[in-house]
């Protein structure tokens, strides 16, 4: 059975003995305080829903670009064709063309978080699936990713888009930023993450939505957030 490290249960002892809900605000001072690791750790937000996503009518998927960002720069690769490929350029992505980037990517090059697509070249990207499907860096029309629309994407990545999808357990979760960041621009992070999954609630969705919130560094504990923030 392997052991926590002193520093591990010294940030623990934060938590106090017994199990308890906090209020978002001390949340998220407690995630600051109690991260110890000698890197810019993340800070992630988790909740846990009351639906059962082996239903697709229940899947709860969507996108919120974050006030202050993630605190992590994106790698975007855009594929395209003709004009939309400048487009791509000039809007800043890492990575941008048509047939050669499929190519490439086919060949194992991966290097790049986000992948961005106009939908007339998704018959070629499709073939990709084996590669990008696994990675989940799969184009989709949901999350935005698959739109004509290139230099709104880019920047809204650049900006600190993030994509949530629920999983197998109910649970669907984010990097809302670093403990570098200050409280507030957390606080903000953190609340604008909590009211997109609030607006992806699915209509079929029965009983209790939200089961329970947490959020935590990546090192250090986690803190249960108090649901009194829905109602704010």
């Amino acid at each position: 059975m392997s052991k926590r490290g002193k520093r591990y249960i010294k940030a623990k002892e934060l938590k106090g003995a017994e199990a308890r809900d906090y209020a978002l605000e001390d949340a998220v001072g407690l995630v600051k305080k109690a991260h110890y690791a000698k890197f810019d750790e993340s800070v992630d937000v988790s909740i846990r829903l009351g639906v059962n996503p082996k239903y697709s009518d229940q899947m709860v998927r969507g996108t919120v670009v974050l006030p202050f960002g993630t605190g992590k720069t994106k790698k975007i690769c855009v594929i395209a064709a003709g004009e939309k490929i400048k487009e791509a350029e000039e809007a800043g992505a890492d990575h941008f063309g048509g047939d050669d980037i499929i190519e490439k990517i086919s060949g194992g090059w991966i290097d790049f978080d986000v992948v961005i697509a106009t939908p007339d070249v998704m018959r070629g990207v499709g073939k990709l699936g084996r590669i990008l499907g696994t990675k989940g860096l799969m184009p989709n029309p949901k999350s935005g990713t698959v739109t004509f629309d290139i230099k709104k994407a880019v920047e809204e990545t650049k900006a600190g888009k993030v994509e949530f999808r629920v999983d197998k357990t109910s649970l669907v979760h984010a990097t809302v930023g670093k403990v570098s960041f200050t409280e507030d621009k957390l606080l903000e992070n953190v609340k604008a993450f909590i009211q997109a999954v609030m607006h992806a609630k699915p209509p079929t969705a029965k009983g209790k939505y939200v089961r329970s919130m947490f959020i935590s560094s990546t090192m250090g504990p986690s803190f249960k957030i108090s649901e009194d923030i829905l109602e704010k």
